[in-house]
């Protein structure tokens, strides 16, 4: 699994296309029911809008079952689809799209509304700051106490530590939460540096 964006907060953002008003909402939803439950948000906000439709990433970007989209009574595949495909090309992953719609007497046909609803969100994307989400596993061991400063030290300087949990016992014992790209070049460097003292594996 290799890193990806997601949103940092959450993003408005408002334009108006030939008198119609779209309002667009974006959030970070780590999953399905994060992404559920987002959406009925900005639906009962803006209960008397004539249309609210959405897309979601919601996990990790590449798996088709974190994928959804609702063109919300728009004409098929000139809302919802569109605001998907700008999601996917964005490379974000654990993030949902609400495009609030307030129909202004103009009809934009379904070419208008594919430019309206994609752009929109292309323009509130612009405005998103993001996170990296580092895939990450829990390496587990123990050891002396009078290694502690050295293990925490090598980590520091040389790997992408998520989290150090300890308990400390008749040893320490150690819990690391560790870029899973580097957890196997940890493993050897702290059995290296502790003269094969302290032998850590991989939590299953």
């Amino acid at each position: 699994m290799s890193e990806y964006k997601y949103p940092a907060e959450t993003v408005f953002h408002q334009e108006e296309i030939k008198k119609s008003t779209f309002i667009v909402h974006v959030a970070h939803t780590p999953d399905l029911a994060a992404a559920k439950a987002f959406i009925k948000l900005i639906e009962h906000k803006y209960a008397d809008a004539r249309h609210n439709c959405w897309a979601h990433v919601a996990g990790k970007p590449g798996g088709s079952h974190v994928y959804g989209f609702s063109d919300d009574g728009e004409p098929n595949g000139t809302a919802g689809k569109p605001m998907l495909n700008v999601l996917m090309g964005s490379g974000l992953g654990e993030v949902t799209a609400v495009v609030t719609r307030y129909f202004g007497g103009i009809k934009l046909g379904t070419g208008g509304l594919v430019r309206a609803y994609g752009g929109s969100l292309n323009n509130a994307l612009a405005k998103l700051s993001t996170q990296v989400k580092v895939p990450s596993i829990k390496i587990v061991g123990t050891s002396e106490y009078n290694l502690q400063g050295a293990i925490e030290q090598l980590l520091k300087t040389n790997y992408q530590v998520l989290n150090i949990e300890k308990q400390f016992t008749a040893n320490i014992e150690w819990v690391i939460t560790i870029d899973s790209r580097q957890a196997t070049h940890a493993i050897k460097d702290i059995f290296d540096l502790s003269h094969g003292a302290v032998e850590l594996t991989i939590k299953e």
